[in-house]
């Protein structure tokens, strides 16, 4: 019985203990381009760890190849910026197992609502919103607006939305829906893989004055006479008969690139093949990546 209990025991993820480790014994898998320091979101992560620290530690694996070696799993921004910061070591999470990590991880971008919850989660802990906004590098009227980012959304959007890249506008323009329309225009968002306030403003243009939380204020649309918003109205319904109707058609079409797509992940998913791509063809290894990174079926 007790090697029974043995045998089924569940295998530890991580190493007990964090270790501290020099920086230039982490092999990264992935390319921190100069478009990528150069965002809004690197700048975000680098002052947080400047204001705060380094909250979650990288995930490191030991490289079976090279003794005191580790293989860097998750957490590239964050090596990055410590490289710029000067540092020389960092405190690391160690997996048990590098063949249980996807290593083409997307860039690390925390989403609108996934920051919701993140900034009212540290309101309730007492963090101040002064330190909080020079923490994410906004002003207190955006951050005390994203922490009220969920107020006038339903649920089933949150949901839809929770890990998309949806701006601040965007989710303003879903508010003056009423729930179903929400859900409508989301779905709408998520099929066309659009989430700027434009596009939100368009979709809230062509929604008709019943559907709208406040039908009874008029909305005047710059450069749009009533007749051309009745008929982007009409589109609209047609776009989305038309988007049902493609869902019962494009099956094997998107079988297939699943397929694909799954196994190229199980490629970048072996440690010694993003090792050599990394070392020998790193272009090759940023293509696969990207086409990974769009994960079919997502949307």
């Amino acid at each position: 019985m007790t090697a029974a209990c043995e045998t089924n025991q569940v295998k530890m993820a991580f190493e007990a203990e964090s270790v501290r480790l020099p920086i230039a014994d982490i092999q990264p898998l992935r390319i921190v381009t100069p478009s990528m320091k150069a965002s809004r979101k690197y700048n975000q992560i680098s002052v947080s760890i400047g204001e705060v620290g380094l909250v979650e530690p990288p995930v490191v694996a030991r490289d079976r190849g090279s003794k005191g070696k580790y293989l860097l799993l998750d957490g590239h921004l964050r090596i990055e910026i410590l490289k710029d910061l000067g540092e020389v070591d960092v405190l690391c999470l160690i997996s048990t197992d590098d063949e249980a990590f996807t290593y083409n991880k997307r860039i690390s971008r925390l989403a609108i609502f996934q920051e919701h919850k993140m900034i009212v989660k540290a309101i309730e802990r007492g963090v101040s919103e002064q330190r909080l906004a020079k923490a994410l590098d906004v002003d207190i009227p955006s951050l005390r607006a994203k922490a009220r980012l969920l107020v006038g959304i339903c649920p089933e959007v949150a949901d839809l939305l929770k890990d998309k890249h949806i701006s601040l506008h965007a989710v303003t323009m879903l508010k003056r829906m009423v729930p179903l329309r929400q859900i409508e225009a989301a779905e709408l968002m998520i099929a066309m893989n659009k989430f700027t306030g434009n596009y939100a403003r368009s979709l809230l243009a062509a929604t008709p004055r019943t559907q709208l939380t406040e039908p009874e204020k008029v909305r005047q649309v710059k450069g749009l006479t009533e007749k051309q918003v009745a008929l982007m109205q009409r589109e609209s319904a047609n776009l989305d008969r038309q988007f049902k109707l493609i869902e019962k058609s494009y099956g094997t079409d998107h079988l297939d690139l699943v397929l694909v797509n799954g196994y190229i992940a199980k490629l970048l998913a072996n440690a010694k093949v993003v090792r050599f791509l990394a070392q020998h063809y790193a272009d090759i290894l940023v293509e696969f990546q990207k086409l990974v990174e769009a994960k079919p079926g997502s949307a």
